[in-house]
């Protein structure tokens, strides 16, 4: 059930960001649409494009760590016996477990920190910057821990878009 969910959790990451991308496409066309021809460019698309960004980046991020598409050094791990990969593979996922909850408690301080500024031109709080950093930290806690149950069992992490 915890697997269901955490594919659930993946696959509605993906539909985000790719949503997400469109609307980075669209901000950006509209910037450059109102600057050359308008001749008025709009002051949000900018900044409206840099947050959409953050957003995509972060649930990119997680739905990568879920699908063990992270940096890793699986041919000095490979040379291991069958238990010390396992051994090996449990200690990396508890380090980006613990990765995913400092990521998470700091950019909540942060976004503590920024939340009553003003974005200068989107009427949005400044500290909705650490929002996605947020949510990609609590996913990657989540996804690395149901690697680290999967190993447990001796099972596999089904991919995000089978």
């Amino acid at each position: 059930m915890f697997t269901k969910f955490c594919k659930a959790l993946a696959k509605l990451s993906l539909v985000l960001g790719i949503i997400g991308l469109i609307a980075v496409i669209i901000a950006v066309q509209w910037a450059v649409f109102g600057r050359y021809v308008l001749n008025d460019t709009p002051t949000w698309a900018e900044d409206m494009a840099l947050l959409l960004v953050l957003f995509v980046t972060s649930f990119g991020v997680a739905v990568g760590v879920r699908d063990a598409g992270h940096i890793g050094l699986e041919s000095l791990v490979a040379l291991l016996p069958e238990k010390g990969q396992r051994i090996m593979e449990l200690v990396i996922h508890g380090c980006v477990v613990v990765f995913g909850v400092v990521m998470t408690y700091s950019s909540w301080q942060w976004a503590s920190l920024k939340w009553n500024e003003k974005k200068p031109m989107l009427p949005l709080p400044d500290g909705i910057d650490y929002v996605p950093l947020i949510i990609a930290g609590a996913l990657i806690v989540l996804f690395s821990i149901e690697h680290i149950v999967a190993i447990l069992r001796g099972q596999e992490v089904e991919e995000s878009w089978n």
